[in-house]
């Protein structure tokens, strides 16, 4: 889970996707406080708040990971569900 506040984590970023290139996805996990709050309540983040910035974050890595494997055949403008706020 990515904290874009940490310079540490940025840096780690950087080197994962220096030494592994394409294996790297685009989509980060931001870490935020509802997917920390998920597991306590013995739900998925998308049960428990499809809304948040971890969920739609999740959505994003599937349609990443589907695009990727060729199994979805989603439109380029529609790669991606924007966060209404993202900072």
């Amino acid at each position: 889970m990515f904290d874009r506040r940490l310079r540490l984590a940025k840096q780690v970023v950087e080197e994962v996707k220096m030494h592994f290139q394409q294996m790297v996805f685009d989509t980060i996990i931001h870490r935020n406080t509802r997917l920390g709050e998920a597991p306590s309540f013995g739900e998925t983040i998308i049960m428990f708040d499809a809304d948040s910035t971890g969920a739609i974050n999740y959505l994003n890595l599937a349609r990443e990971i589907l695009q990727k494997s060729g199994m979805t055949n989603i439109k380029e403008s529609d790669k991606q569900i924007n966060l209404v706020n993202e900072n």
